[in-house]
């Protein structure tokens, strides 16, 4: 029997572990699924914004998967750091199989960004989604202005939760501690800037929809701050341009003509929430005033007709008392792994670990560690594949090593205390109770220690 471990229970992980078990070459293969976090479902339940039910239901079918009979889920494992070796998670496996994302923020690299009030969109999303890692103290929203810096699908997400009223939020899991900072909320102005075109833009036309459709906000588009880009009056790809213009950016575009145009006479309320959508702006500095930001300088940019951008010697300034960057996510390095700094991710080929340019027998990559933080979450799935085919073409190999008759039992003699399935149901029934307690449905618990609490209240 071939025993594989995967790390990471996010969709990259839970999709590995599918074609593990569902596949004809090598039968009756195990499968145990570790996460440093006694939840499953990775950024599917920590990355998706709480009013994407959609997205999130996603948990259906991943739950589906871990609830097959031949594989394991084992919580609360972290594999290097504080926890297991990965020199010993091979010794216990046949095979292991990292699946572990892309774990924190790009910086901007700019002075001021470690200022108070300056934080990752990472951040802000952690706290609102309950990670149980989400900073200190939370977000008390006392600022009136806020900068997104970033136009992704992400900055997109922090964007609306800041103009949504708490009301519109309640229904959905948001943690009650970021639901009553939420309402006391102070922010009127949410500006959200791209150093290049409106054609560049990696936001989704449908998430762009989202913000227009936002009760008790407007969106704010500059006709003139559009047209610098020439795919705006064209329709087509700049000049220099490495790649025709995609439909998805034709939409955007027309998305955004038609906010400028409707927008051109139109002040708003004073009672509405402004979502400022900005572009051709380079940040170069964070502001400061009594010891925290205040604003952000901007370098005014414009198409260099290569297909980028360059600056044009023009500056401007945008008030904020707090910023948020949204600029991409970065994969760490895992100790006892080799890791490539500059593209951050593991080194490897068709998903094997290379070390010194060599596979490494029993070691392997998928998802954004393998790849990148690129693609949907669909794209794990094509991802996931091509790293088992790799995998099962070295069974015969694998098999020839020897893996732990228990690995569990084996976790356990390493002081590690798994939340398996049981502990995770135990944790949804917590949240639920919570959430009838607090007179809405299921609410996240935020913290460590509630979710262990949870995880063992049935067991002792």
């Amino acid at each position: 029997m071939l025993r594989v471990a995967v790390v990471g229970s996010g969709p990259s992980g839970v999709y590995t572990a599918q074609a593990l078990v569902e596949q004809d070459r090598v039968p009756g293969i195990r499968v145990d699924v570790l996460d440093r976090l006694p939840c499953p479902y990775g950024l599917v339940r920590y990355g998706v914004a709480p009013d994407h039910e959609k997205i999130k239901s996603l948990q259906n079918s991943l739950r589906t998967v871990l609830q097959h009979e031949r594989i394991t889920f084992l919580g609360n494992v972290e594999v290097g750091g504080d926890g297991i070796p990965p020199e010993r998670l091979g010794e216990l496996y046949h095979a292991v199989v990292y699946c572990v994302g892309a774990a924190t923020d790009r910086s901007l690299a700019v002075p001021g960004e470690e200022l108070p009030g300056s934080h990752s969109a990472t951040e802000f999303v952690s706290w609102y989604s309950a990670h149980p890692d989400a900073v200190a103290g939370g977000f008390a929203l006392r600022a009136r202005s806020v900068v997104v810096i970033g136009v992704g699908n992400v900055a997109v997400d922090v964007a609306r939760i800041l103009a949504r009223s708490a009301e519109e939020l309640r229904p959905t899991d948001v943690p009650h501690p970021a639901l009553g900072a939420l309402a006391g909320s102070r922010v009127r102005e949410v500006h959200m800037a791209g150093r290049r075109g409106p054609s560049q833009a990696r936001f989704t036309t449908k998430e762009l929809r989202e913000l227009g459709g936002l009760p008790g906000a407007r969106v704010v588009v500059d006709g003139a701050e559009l047209a610098l880009d020439p795919a705006y009056a064209t329709g087509a790809a700049p000049a220099g341009s490495a790649a025709p213009l995609s439909a998805a950016a034709r939409r955007n575009i027309e998305v955004l003509r038609g906010w400028a145009e409707a927008g051109a006479h139109d002040t708003g309320s004073d009672q509405e929430r402004a979502i400022h959508l900005r572009f051709f702006l380079r940040p170069v500095e964070l502001l400061e005033r009594d010891g925290r930001v205040a604003g952000v300088r901007f370098a005014r940019t414009a198409p260099d007709g290569s297909g980028g951008v360059r600056d044009t010697g023009a500056y401007e300034e945008i008030d904020a008392q707090l910023v948020l960057r949204a600029v991409g996510y970065r994969g760490l390095p895992l100790p006892g792994l080799p890791f490539d700094p500059a593209l951050g991710t593991v080194p490897h080929l068709a998903g094997r670990v290379l070390r010194d340019g060599a596979p490494s027998p029993g070691e392997y990559v998928a998802g954004w560690i393998k790849r990148g933080p690129t693609g949907v979450i669909g794209s794990n799935r094509s991802c996931a594949k091509e790293t088992v085919g790799s995998l099962l073409d070295d069974a015969p190999l694998l098999m020839e090593r020897t893996s732990a008759p228990d690995p569990v039992a084996a976790l356990r003699a390493c002081g590690i205390r798994p939340v398996e399935w049981d502990g995770w149901l135990s944790i949804e029934r917590a949240e639920a109770d919570l959430g009838r307690s607090l007179g809405r449905g299921p609410v996240k618990i935020p913290d460590w220690a509630g979710l262990l609490d949870a995880a063992h209240a049935e067991r002792g």
